[in-house]
């Protein structure tokens, strides 16, 4: 996801997220690095957090700021629907469609728990996956593909898988780096 910063020919580059759940444990797991433009601006970011009482894991690709502000509204529907994931979901990308502050907010959100993996646009899309692989950002088709064939071909668990893929995204998408961090339930 490339966003125009305030007018500028400056873009952030987006990243890569990747969860899936496998043998019950699921994880999900975000590179670190930070693009503006050519530059790297950062090596460490945080992109992935639990969230509702550590049942929930989520991760961003996008604009930051916009993406804190998309899971500060998330963990509130979370609360609000006492942890229903789906639910939470449909309630988010509702108000981010038809809500002018938030429809300009330029990020994804990728949310995993044991029995759901979903994928939240702001155009509305609520998207949940066949094989319950989460992935987005620059390099997610590449974790993708990588995650597939490991999950067929190996009995690595969940956060191996996820490193993993993450480590074959970072020697392929540019706006991926080999700083990840991994959260596992």
């Amino acid at each position: 996801m490339n966003q125009e910063i305030a007018g500028s020919s400056l873009l952030v580059r987006a990243t890569t997220v990747i969860g899936l759940t496998r043998d019950g444990k699921t994880a999900i797991g975000a590179d670190g690095q930070v693009t503006v433009g050519e530059t790297i601006m950062k090596h460490h970011s945080k992109k992935v957090r639990r969230l509702y009482n550590d049942t929930i894991l989520a991760g961003f690709a996008g604009a930051s700021a916009d993406a804190f502000t998309l899971f500060q509204r998330f963990e509130d529907k979370l609360d609000q629907f006492h942890g229903n994931l789906p639910r939470a979901a449909v309630e988010l990308a509702k108000d981010w469609r038809m809500d002018k502050y938030l429809r300009q907010l330029q990020a994804l959100l990728a949310v995993i728990d044991h029995e759901h993996a979903l994928v939240i646009s702001g155009t509305g899309e609520i998207i949940e996956p066949d094989d319950g692989i989460v992935a987005i950002g620059s390099g997610g088709s590449y974790a993708l593909a990588a995650a597939r064939t490991l999950l067929k071909h190996t009995n690595l668990g969940a956060a191996d898988v996820v490193r993993e893929s993450l480590q074959t995204a970072s020697e392929i998408c540019i706006y991926t780096n080999g700083n990840f961090i991994i959260e596992e339930l």
